[in-house]
């Protein structure tokens, strides 16, 4: 897979909720090559504490512009470091990383938790000409800043939250089988917790559709040499995340 390394100028840098933020850096040698689910490795490009990298979701993608859309929440001190930026600072960016999203199918779920939507924002619009439906969840009504993100690509979207502030009281998986038996879905995208992941993968199973999902895991170096991002594949042997993924066919993962 083509990756490239280059300094990334911020453009646009704002508060979406509380401690989330959307970044706009120019890349485009990156933007030009990038596919929905592909993520890139970030550092700063004026300090190098923290050492290591950090990995991004990659929200949205314009070639013509040569821009890349970060959506982030801030978890620690290089995400807390990232707030600092602004527009004419520059960062060091690796990618676009990993395996995307194939993008298959006619009618298509897309299923995400919490910050595992982000990756899911240029995959809804890829699929414009033939519009996918979007099942999100959360903890409260705070964290589903969505809807307003997806309402230009989708007008299929249903919503649930932990404690019922905003939509169905519950998780995803809990309204999933209904909105399987209401819609013919030929393929299920999905991102965010494991716990919701494994759900979503066995409801498709059962109910004989094609899944895909996209692995939330720790990484140190993005390009499959530190071996830090493994899972478990249903081969026995390890998937590096990093490389192998970040997106799997559900059937590819041990659960």
């Amino acid at each position: 897979m083509s990756k490239t390394c280059v300094t990334a100028q911020v453009i646009e840098h704002s508060t979406i909720v509380g401690d989330v933020f959307e970044l706009v850096v120019t890349a485009p040698e990156i933007a030009s090559i990038t596919r929905p689910g592909q993520f890139v490795h970030i550092r700063l490009a004026d300090t190098l504490d923290p050492l290591l990298r950090r990995p991004f979701s990659i929200a949205d993608c314009d070639a013509a512009k040569g821009t890349l859309t970060i959506i982030y929440r801030v978890v620690g001190r290089g995400t807390a470091l990232m707030t600092k930026l602004r527009p004419g600072d520059n960062i060091d960016c690796m990618g676009p990383l990993g395996n995307g999203f194939a993008l298959t199918g006619q009618r298509p779920l897309l299923v995400g938790g919490g910050m595992g939507l982000a990756p899911l924002v240029m995959l809804a619009k890829a699929f414009c000409s033939r519009p996918a439906t979007v099942l999100m969840g959360g903890r409260n009504e705070q964290e589903l800043f969505w809807p307003s993100i997806y309402t230009s690509v989708c007008q299929n979207i249903h919503i649930t939250s932990d404690d019922g502030s905003v939509g169905h009281r519950g998780f995803t998986v809990d309204i999933l089988p209904e909105l399987l038996k209401q819609d013919k879905f030929d393929i299920i995208y999905a991102c965010g917790p494991h716990a919701m992941l494994k759900g979503v993968a066995e409801a498709a199973a059962r109910n004989g559709i094609p899944c895909q999902v996209s692995l939330e895991e720790y990484m140190a170096c993005g390009v499959g040499a530190c071996l830090s991002c493994t899972c478990a594949s249903s081969s026995g042997k390890r998937h590096k995340v990093c490389t192998d993924g970040p997106v799997f066919w559900a059937g590819e993962v041990a659960w």
